[in-house]
């Protein structure tokens, strides 16, 4: 019934355009392809399947990385329990107390992902430590705006109103370089490195 109102609202020479293919096909051949179905249960693992890195991928990579023709990085970083994606010359504001002072240098070693407009260097969570350089430094610490924190009970004459103001870290990106060229055998180096969890 539903391709019949299908066939209604299409063009007749859109039908025989997609008809035409299954009519080369005998019908006995188009499911011998088609796998078992007995696993039904979808999970992350079945749903995408893992490309292989090719040598010559890893190779145009080491080769952008080494003339220094890669662009402008980015980075995406965990800090203080957040995540962030960055680019050189950003500015950050990481809420609630932190202990480092104005004029600190930091290196952000929490790096889930990095790349620039011809890869991505994707972590499991995180990247390999020593491979992308996230260089920081911080600015400003301050309050943030006055906000309000209003309570009230209905019918029980109860309302407070109080204000308050957060304590704010900004943070200014210096840096984001990847630091050495990227090896072939990334699964063998992940069994021997030290895990950020």
């Amino acid at each position: 019934m539903f391709l019949k109102q299908l066939a209604g609202l299409l063009k007749p020479s859109t039908i025989t355009t997609l008809i035409e293919p299954l009519k080369s096909v005998p019908l006995t051949a188009r499911w011998t392809n088609v796998p078992a179905f007995t696993n039904l249960r979808w999970n992350s693992t079945s749903a995408a399947a893992a490309i292989p890195a090719d040598k010559s991928t890893i190779d145009t990579v080491n080769k952008q990385v080494a003339t220094g023709s890669e662009g402008r990085l980015f980075a995406v970083v965990q800090l203080c329990g957040k995540q962030f994606k960055i680019t050189s010359g950003d500015i950050i504001v990481v809420e609630g107390y932190w202990p480092p002072e104005n004029g600190d240098k930091l290196r952000l070693d929490k790096v889930l992902l990095a790349g620039s407009k011809d890869f991505s260097l994707i972590g499991r969570p995180l990247l390999t430590p020593g491979l992308v350089d996230v260089q920081a430094t911080i600015i400003e610490k301050t309050l943030s705006h006055t906000r309000t924190h209003f309570r009230k009970k209905r019918r029980k004459q109860y309302t407070r109103i109080n204000f308050y103001r957060t304590q704010q870290t900004m943070i200014r990106i210096n840096s984001i370089d990847i630091t050495r060229k990227l090896s072939e055998s990334s699964a063998g180096e992940e069994a021997n490195e030290e895990r950020f969890f």
